[in-house]
């Protein structure tokens, strides 16, 4: 039996490749917001911006300026972020979908849209950036703020996780890669919006076909993201790079 979800959710997730819960009091997702504002105050640099770039990109944005600031690992330097990864709730949550209790952290990052400014994601897969043999690796998505489609939001193609790894156009910029689909077989506006509170998560696995719009309103939007996967996996490339990777979160 299910530790948190339902069968029923369990098997949503199997079908349609993502979930979303809520495991968090209002009390801790306050304390949350507060400290992940205060850790962009103190690594505030001209480096942050981690918007995608290319000719799709360009079309995207209807070739406007727009951005996205980035932070990686907060929880090496908060105490709170960290004891939210350790959340017996999460945790319970992700051995529902992932069907094993050896759950280990790959990374984790932070991302804000800015109102007005904020750079869409094309759909893509994850799984380009660190491919792993058993395909266990899955997504925590933590809203930091109440978020739709107009401020940034998240979209997915449910069921594309069946798909299996897909074609995907790398791109190379800055020293960086990015990764998307073709726009024109899985364009983002043929996506499902996903909708959700300040506090919500959506788990989705690294193979389903997610996004999200750009932030042309006055809300901002804030995210901070997990990825595991089962401790016994193995990568197939050497590919992702960053600060302690593969922490035992369970198991």
């Amino acid at each position: 039996m299910p530790k948190l979800l339902t069968p029923e959710e369990v098997q949503f997730y199997k079908d349609n490749g993502f979930i979303k819960i809520n495991v968090l009091e209002k009390a801790e997702i306050d304390a949350l917001s507060e400290e992940y504002d205060l850790l962009f105050r103190l690594q505030a640099s001209d480096d942050m911006d981690s918007s995608w770039v290319g000719d799709d990109m360009k079309k995207a944005t209807n070739d406007k300026k727009m951005s996205v600031l980035s932070l990686h690992g907060l929880q090496m330097f908060s105490e709170k972020f960290h004891k939210f990864l350790m959340n017996e709730k999460l945790l319970d949550a992700l051995e529902d979908v992932m069907g094993t209790e050896n759950i280990a952290l790959h990374h984790t990052k932070a991302h804000i849209k800015p109102t007005e400014k904020g750079a869409p994601y094309l759909m893509h897969q994850d799984y380009p950036y660190f491919p792993y043999k058993n395909h266990s690796m899955c997504a925590v998505f933590l809203h930091m703020d109440d978020t739709t489609p107009e401020n940034g939001g998240l979209c997915v193609y449910p069921g594309s996780h069946k798909l299996g790894p897909l074609p995907s156009q790398k791109n190379v910029a800055n020293g960086l890669v990015y990764y998307w689909c073709d726009p024109a077989r899985f364009p983002i506006e043929g996506a499902t919006p996903v909708t959700a509170k300040k506090g919500e998560i959506v788990i989705f696995s690294y193979l389903l076909l997610h996004g999200s719009y750009l932030n042309l309103s006055n809300r901002v939007r804030r995210m901070f993201l997990v990825q595991v996967m089962d401790a016994n996996d193995e990568p197939t490339e050497d590919t992702h790079k960053g600060p302690g990777p593969h922490a035992e979160a369970r198991g």
